[in-house]
């Protein structure tokens, strides 16, 4: 049987699933880590996740000669495989809106935590002002407050 553009075609689109699938299960462990606060566990994701993002930019670069192709005019060893191969591809991109939902998500509880992390420290510095600013008029023993007294 003589190998045909459309089987090159099937194992990049094989190969795309596969990493878009890495990259789908990487993120939901990346929620998890996000959800846990776990920074340097979420780091190791993150950095993992070049190769197959790597990866699928050269399966993206070996696609590009098909998608300037007529789709009606390309040859397939059988309707099975031409089949097969559509409904791969439209699995992966049910899967490219799944990544994208979770980069969303991570995105929004990192920044979520960030800016609650920031009023914290924003009140703690308030706070570090105020008791400076009671030591400093005289008050040498500030982490008790007389409310009693008339001094």
């Amino acid at each position: 049987m003589a190998v045909l553009d459309t089987d090159i075609l099937v194992q990049l689109i094989r190969a795309k699933y596969a990493y878009l699938t890495q990259l789908r299960d990487m993120g939901r462990r990346q929620l998890e880590l996000v959800d846990a606060a776990n920074m340097t566990g979420l780091l190791d994701v993150l950095s993992a996740k070049q190769r197959p993002l790597a990866e699928l930019q050269r399966i993206e670069r070996a696609l590009d000669p098909y998608r300037a192709q007529d789709p009606e005019g390309r040859r397939w060893q059988s309707a099975q495989q031409r089949a097969g191969c559509a409904e791969q591809l439209h699995s992966c991109d049910a899967l490219l809106v799944e990544i994208i939902d979770q980069e969303k998500r991570s995105e929004e509880t990192l920044v979520r935590r960030r800016d609650e992390t920031a009023v914290k420290l924003q009140s703690m510095h308030v706070a570090g002002q105020a008791r400076g600013a009671y030591a400093a008029a005289g008050h040498a023993d500030f982490s008790q407050l007389d409310l009693l007294s008339d001094k």
